[in-house]
């Protein structure tokens, strides 16, 4: 425990960054040793005049506070670079967090990860499918990981709920949930997962924090998948720290009219892997990245999807479901790209949702099911 004191009394040092951190504890070997320095060989570092003062005089009613907090609760671990369970992917990264605060099951955080972001205002569709991909991945055994924001992330963190596990990294101390609306989310990840932040327990989110976060989420993860972007969403700096970071990106495309795809478009542009399903992931990632090192193939093609449902599709039928477009589709352009009566349209309509071969969305439009989806997986809020 007095070991885990100077650690904790090291991250907590005022006005020095994970980088200078990493540098002085090159030099010096352990916190301990650095805190014992003499003053006169304090001075010789260049550190600022608020950081020596806080290494000849620590405030250890911080550290006090942290450690009454993980005596609190079976569930909360500091987790040290030099523990055995240090993540070896996140060890790999750049200035790895000295150490983080954890939330919930320890285990989780050595399980194969991949990470999932994007928009924090997404579309349904968008939604929906982050929710898909995630329960599918997870269904695997991938670990989802995330950041626990609206849209996209919370969308990820919910589809992985229902099938494994998931990890959410915080932009703010693990005493201050952000945002406030997904606190109940972050109760359920406690038992299915963990929640994980390498900021001060009471840290409020500042703007900077979130791209320090970021470089953990893909710090986690093999793999790192985008959904709904724009051009300038933050979710492209995970992207980018997953590239540097020499881990593959993977990116979901849309329409060319959604400017929220536009992020995503880039990406692909940019070398990032198209991805139509979780398959296109599984066939990029190493053996090793797998749990049990397992593959397995998920995917089949809408006819075959079709068959499996008890649903022997007419002409017209077929007709019909083409008309439908993965984008969510209006009745009266089912009418003209059809050419069939009203009647016989919501008649069909019917029939094929019951099937789980087309689903309806809220403001009367349609939109044809996923492959994946004609397992009936619930719908997310």
């Amino acid at each position: 425990m007095d070991d885990l004191r100077f650690w904790l009394a090291l991250v907590h040092t005022p006005g020095i960054g994970c980088g200078r951190l990493h540098q002085l504890l090159a030099a010096y070997e352990s916190p301990r040793k650095l805190f014992s320095r003499p003053a006169s060989e304090l001075h010789a570092l260049p550190i600022s005049e608020h950081s020596r003062a806080f290494f000849q005089r620590p405030d250890w009613r911080i550290v006090d506070q942290c450690i009454a907090w993980l005596e609190s609760d079976t569930n909360h671990h500091v987790v040290k670079l030099t523990d055995p369970d240090y993540p070896a992917l996140l060890k790999e990264i750049p200035d790895p967090p000295l150490l983080f605060f954890l939330n919930g099951q320890r285990q989780a955080i050595n399980t194969p990860q991949i990470a999932m972001v994007g928009s924090r205002n997404p579309t349904a569709t968008g939604r929906q499918t982050a929710f898909d991909f995630a329960a599918q991945l997870a269904h695997q055994k991938f670990t989802i990981t995330s950041g626990l924001a609206l849209g996209i992330d919370t969308a990820s963190h919910q589809g992985a709920l229902s099938n494994h596990l998931t990890i959410a990294v915080l932009g703010a101390g693990l005493n201050r949930i952000y945002p406030k609306r997904n606190t109940n989310l972050a109760e359920q990840i406690l038992t299915r997962g963990a929640v994980i932040s390498e900021f001060p327990l009471n840290a409020s989110p500042k703007r900077y924090h979130f791209p320090q976060r970021n470089r953990l989420i893909s710090g986690l993860s093999v793999a790192t998948l985008v959904v709904e972007a724009n051009a300038r969403s933050g979710s492209l700096i995970t992207a980018k720290h997953a590239a540097e970071q020499g881990r593959d990106v993977f990116a979901v495309p849309g329409s060319i009219h959604n400017p929220l795809t536009r992020g995503c478009h880039d990406l692909i542009k940019q070398g990032a892997k198209l991805v139509e399903t979780i398959d296109d992931i599984i066939e990029e990632l190493p053996s090793f990245a797998f749990p049990n090192n397992a593959r397995s193939k998920t995917n089949v093609d809408n006819n075959q999807c079709s068959e499996q449902a008890g649903l022997t599709l007419t002409p017209d039928y077929v007709l019909l479901r083409d008309a439908i477009g993965y984008e969510p589709t209006p009745f009266g352009l089912l009418i003209t790209r059809t050419g069939l009566t009203t009647e016989a349209i919501s008649s069909m309509l019917l029939i094929l949702e019951l099937n789980g071969v087309v689903e309806t969305r809220p403001g009367g439009l349609y939109m044809r099911c996923t492959t994946g989806e004609l397992l009936r997986k619930p719908q997310i809020s």
